[in-house]
């Protein structure tokens, strides 16, 4: 079993490399706009 486990983390380890070297390195989530109220009365 535990040979097992070390060729699926090698598997794992191998797939994310593959995924880095195409699509570059994995970046930080994009921060949520945060909605800004408009008072649209004031533009009239």
């Amino acid at each position: 079993m535990d040979y097992i486990e070390k060729v699926l983390e090698k598997l794992k380890e191998l797939a994310r490399k593959l995924i880095e070297a195409l699509l570059g390195p994995e970046g930080e989530p994009e921060p949520e706009l945060i909605p800004i109220p408009v008072n649209e009365r004031s533009r009239r």
